[in-house]
């Protein structure tokens, strides 16, 4: 008979293990890595994984890391569970006595607390391999726009480490700890990223300006008339987003002088590839029209970093079932309301079925929420238990003896 999550011998040996686990979480804190950069992260990460006498392949798709976890009973089904171990580009603000000690990079999008479920989860499996079958435990790098889920691929992840399913995770501030939240089909929105750069021949602003093609008239009108691309193109019952983030011409030292150039860039979400296809297809069209109406020339550059994330029926039933039993039916929103974040694991189940799920990282009545991606936001440690209990449970439920 499989351990449950709920058993006296798996509550035991994790609460064991916690301490140690925290301390882990902190260490990966400390000292995080951009994407593409984790070589730290990942040799302690395949070093973990060894000291639990898993197998390991490293270098995978750059700096990804993979264990491979055969059960002692017969059985041919394989899954993989997949966490992000990449930081971001912010300066923490936090003053925990852990805090990042790389200026300029923090762990504010909780891949450090990711990592860390997923090795207490190998741990605890490793311990008690009474399952049938094969887990592939898969950390990647990467994840924060750097492609770290395509180079796995391309690497030949799932040809080297077959999975009939894949399984994700990530923590949701605002969500109590010990909730979780997902839903079948969109949960995620694709993610990408646009830069148009107008060219002109710019002029003397106080004498010429009549004879000069002005590209910052051009670009007043384009940011106008990119406003109206998602509430005129886009069907009134389909999400989509475009934001500009940045702009640049002309210098504060010669203000009299007309730009010959402004670049003008943001960010654009949706949900499924058509929407993708006509944001595209009408920023395009609406850079070099309003570009013609003075005379300038428009480069369009657009790139999607991330696929609409859609969750496969059969595997979001699994997610929800392993959540409620080790956190309780109530506890579990099975229709969560889609979000328009990326995560490049939506590649991951373009390749493979599989589901990505929520897990709450605190709500205010547990003190103070800090948004991802903010300078204050630090993974909650308190997660930990529930993070591996929920990998536990899915591998003991799908790779179950018959």
């Amino acid at each position: 008979m499989t351990d449950s999550p709920a058993s006296p011998d798996l509550d035991t040996r994790l609460a064991k293990a916690l301490p140690e686990l925290i301390a882990l979480r902190q260490d990966i804190h400390t000292h995080p890595e951009l994407g593409l950069e984790e070589e730290r992260t990942a040799a302690l990460v395949a070093a973990k994984l060894r000291s639990f006498g898993i197998d390991v392949t490293e270098g995978v798709g750059g700096y990804g890391v993979v264990g491979t976890l055969r059960g002692k009973r017969p059985g041919q089904g394989a899954i993989g569970l997949r966490a992000d171990m990449d930081a971001l580009s912010l300066t923490e603000t936090t003053g925990l006595p852990y805090a990042s000690a790389t200026p300029g990079k923090m762990h504010a999008c909780g891949h450090d607390g990711h990592t860390t479920m997923l090795l207490g989860a190998a741990q605890m499996l490793s311990q008690s391999p009474d399952f049938a079958g094969t887990v592939h435990f898969i950390f990647q790098p990467a994840e924060e726009g750097r492609g770290g889920a395509k180079a796995m691929l391309a690497d030949k992840l799932f040809e080297r480490f077959p999975c009939d399913a894949v399984y994700g995770m990530h923590n949701i501030p605002g969500i109590p700890v010990g909730n979780f939240a997902l839903r079948k089909g969109p949960l995620m929105a694709g993610s990408g990223r646009w830069v148009v750069t107008f060219r002109g021949t710019g002029g003397h602003g106080g004498n010429s300006a009549h004879i000069s093609t002005d590209v910052t008239v051009v670009l007043a009108s384009f940011i106008q008339a990119l406003q109206s691309i998602v509430s005129r193109n886009v069907a009134a019952t389909e999400t989509a987003v475009i934001s500009v983030g940045h702009i640049a011409g002309g210098s504060p030292h010669a203000l009299n002088v007309m730009p010959s150039e402004m670049v003008i860039g943001g960010t654009m979400r949706a949900f499924n590839p058509q929407t993708q296809a006509l944001l595209d297809k009408r920023m395009t069209e609406v850079a070099e029209l309003t570009a013609a109406t003075q005379g300038v020339t428009a480069e369009v550059n657009l790139r999607w970093g991330a696929a609409p994330l859609l969750n496969h029926d059969a595997q979001t039933d699994s997610a929800i079932s392993a959540a409620a039993r080790v956190t309780g039916e109530q506890n579990v929103d099975p229709n969560t309301t889609p979000i328009t974040a990326g995560e490049d694991f939506a590649f991951m189940l373009q390749a493979k079925p599989g589901a990505f799920i929520f897990i709450g990282n605190g709500d205010e009545a547990e003190g103070p929420v800090h948004g991802l991606h903010t300078p204050n936001y630090n993974f909650n440690d308190k997660v930990l238990p529930t993070g591996v209990r929920y990998w536990v449970e899915l591998v003991q439920q799908e790779l179950a003896t018959l």
